[in-house]
């Protein structure tokens, strides 16, 4: 499995606002960790119970997560980093992932850590044609108060699976994710215990 991280921390790089609506107010933030049943509103994951499943595991009491965005997709536009596969087909995703704890929310370190770690272990994965990248990020959460503003980070996870058609690409992704959150799982129990 292909497996980076990089950080985007410049004023013009993607951040993150929370709670967000979309422009048209059709899409909004789920609270997944305090409302875990607003899955079931997440179109994505009626329609990929992969998705859906990964989701539940991050919110849960046991993850030190909770999502705040995602999307899945599939497309036949292969850019020239992805040739590599030798697949015309690629199913997509990304999750927007932030730590629930407020202090670890708060801590880059953490941050690097967990997407430099979890980028090491998917990168001893077995021989799969997935890319995984992880990407820390600025997020502004103002959910405590309106008008007060918390600066934090968050990473957002992209993972695409590639094969000679969208069912192939698709169960690439899908064991991908399972590694992804062994590798996730993994982390965090390694956390815990040092």
């Amino acid at each position: 499995m292909l497996a980076e991280w990089s950080v985007e921390l410049g004023s013009d790089d993607p951040r993150l606002e929370l709670p967000w609506v979309s422009e048209d107010g059709n899409l909004r933030f789920l609270d997944l960790k305090q409302q875990p049943e607003l899955v079931l509103e997440i179109r994505e994951a009626c329609f990929y119970p992969e998705l859906s499943e990964f989701l539940s595991w991050a919110n849960s009491p046991e993850s030190p997560f909770q999502t705040a965005k995602c999307d899945a997709w599939t497309s036949r536009q292969i850019n020239v980093e992805e040739e590599v596969f030798g697949e015309p087909c690629k199913f997509g995703s990304y999750i927007d992932l932030l730590f629930s704890a407020a202090e670890a929310k708060l801590s880059f370190q953490q941050h690097e850590s967990f997407v430099q770690t979890v980028t090491r272990m998917l990168r001893r994965a077995p021989d799969l044609s997935s890319a995984a990248e992880f990407i820390v990020r600025r997020c502004v959460d103002r959910r405590s108060a309106p008008d007060s503003a918390v600066d934090c980070f968050f990473v957002t996870f992209y993972l695409h699976g590639y094969g000679e058609d969208e069912q192939q690409a698709r169960k690439c992704w899908s064991i991908a994710l399972k590694l992804v959150q062994h590798a996730m799982i993994q982390h965090c129990a390694r956390s815990v215990q040092s």
